[in-house]
């Protein structure tokens, strides 16, 4: 994607220490989500060596504060094509662009030999009625089917064929409802560990081998 695409009143803000550009068209970081790339940042003193695998990435923000300052290869997978314009911007911005590799593609499309210690997943978790509660959101962004999960499950699956067997997985969700319902819906090669809140906002559930 060229600036071209990208020059529909853009507009920045700052997520930790970088400076992220998005527009209208993309969903808005939201900065409590910042709890999700500094708990990622804890975990990889711990997981194996390898990348960092973001699933729907959006403006590449959660998965670039997580890798900032290090020295792991970060890859971003979307299909909407505008965020991932941005994330590509996001990382040349933050110098990051020699680490991160975005891919505007369904997540389902992974090479089925990529493994990777630590991945990220930030779908979309509105239900689907509630969409009318967000005018101001791209439907794409939030969209997570009748119950809030349909994406969310898809991301789990995604984990379960790439994480490696010492790694660890984030999931973003938004309700302490939707964790237990991801939980006792996991495959038995999974297991939910721990979890995160920002009460009111969201929450980040900790998933491992």
């Amino acid at each position: 994607m060229d600036h071209a695409q990208l020059a529909l009143a853009p507009r920045t803000l700052s997520f930790g220490p970088l400076t992220i550009t998005y527009d209208e068209r993309v969903l808005e970081p939201r900065t409590w989500t910042t709890l999700q790339s500094y708990w990622a940042r804890e975990l990889l003193e711990d997981v194996p060596d390898g990348p960092v695998l973001e699933l729907c990435s959006g403006a590449g923000h959660i998965g670039l504060l997580t890798v900032h300052d290090t020295d792991r290869r970060l890859v971003c997978v979307d299909v909407d094509p505008i965020a991932c314009g941005y994330a590509t911007l996001n990382a040349r911005a933050a110098g990051l662009a020699d680490q991160v590799e975005v891919r505007n593609t369904a997540i389902s499309t992974l090479p089925a030999h990529e493994v990777y210690p630590l991945i990220m997943a930030d779908p979309p978790w509105v239900r689907s009625e509630q969409l009318v509660c967000f005018p101001a959101d791209p439907i794409l962004a939030i969209d997570g089917g009748p119950d809030g999960l349909g994406l969310a499950r898809e991301c789990v699956r995604t984990i379960d064929r790439h994480l490696h067997p010492e790694g660890a997985a984030l999931l973003q969700l938004g309700s302490l409802e939707q964790a237990r319902t991801v939980r006792d819906q996991l495959p038995a090669t999974l297991r939910a560990t721990d979890a995160r809140a920002e009460p009111g906002r969201g929450l980040v559930l900790l998933l491992q081998r």
